[in-house]
């Protein structure tokens, strides 16, 4: 696995699944600005700030959560010889609603992409790894929220469970194999929903600053710099592991 040392990630290959969105952009340019080689699979092109990036990262139209399309990049990279060495499962939706009114098709969008897509794109990864013998290692983006109940948003606190126990078990499995799976846990992030909850409801504001230790909204970078690190040598020993990056959120009591 190409690096650089002293933590650059100088020559990395990683490709980050929904790296279009706020968070997913500022992880690829904090990757990009540490010398990695990026490529980005979404449904929909990255338009970020790329200041201070040579060039900004390759883009891959690909639905995550599709099989063969997963399937079809990953052996078109290969094949180029730029397979790579780690994969960030990263793309996922929410949506907010009591847990007695949510509605089933966005309850299954979310497990669609929040799981079946990070489970195809881990798979499909791991198995050219095997398939090669060389040495991999898998992000998965799960929350806080995974083990702390959140108003609102149930199935994407569950789908986030859920991806620390594929995490898991990715990483007990294919260890032995020198493949690594770790996964980091953000806090209420200043993008997306949180975003727009915080700006437009002082209910949710209010339940905000009350969960948040360190008092103030996480900015995507620093989400970002949190998953740069966990690819530097100096986590070459982490697997099976969840870095919980959240401010203090996951210490509330307000579930």
């Amino acid at each position: 696995m190409p690096t650089g040392s002293g933590g650059s990630l100088d020559g990395l290959r990683v490709l980050v699944s929904g790296g279009a969105g706020a968070i997913g952009t500022a992880v690829c340019a904090e990757l990009l600005r540490q010398g990695a080689r990026v490529v980005v699979a979404d449904v929909r092109p990255p338009d970020g700030d790329w200041t201070g990036v040579a060039a900004p990262p390759r883009y891959e139209a690909c639905d995550v959560a599709d099989e063969a399309a997963v399937g079809q990049l990953l052996s078109k990279l290969a094949a180029e010889g730029t397979l790579p060495d780690v994969v960030c499962c990263h793309a996922g939706v929410n949506h907010e609603h009591p847990v007695t009114d949510y509605p089933m098709a966005e309850f299954d969008e979310i497990f669609r992409i929040n799981v079946r897509g990070a489970f195809v794109l881990a798979q499909s990864a791991a198995r050219l790894w095997l398939e090669r013998q060389v040495p991999g290692h898998l992000i998965f983006t799960t929350s806080w929220v995974a083990g702390v109940p959140w108003p609102g948003i149930a199935p994407y606190a569950a789908s986030k469970a859920a991806a620390v126990s594929l995490m898991k078990s990715f990483a007990a499995e294919l260890a032995g194999a020198g493949i690594r799976a770790n996964a980091i846990a953000p806090g209420i992030v200043s993008a997306g929903l949180a975003r727009q909850q915080w700006d437009t409801s002082p209910e949710y504001r209010k339940l905000a600053q009350q969960a948040i230790a360190v008092g103030t909204l996480q900015e995507p970078a620093s989400v970002a710099r949190a998953l740069a690190l966990m690819c530097t040598p100096d986590f070459a020993y982490m697997t099976g592991s969840v870095l919980t990056i959240d401010g203090g959120c996951s210490l509330s009591m307000l579930g």
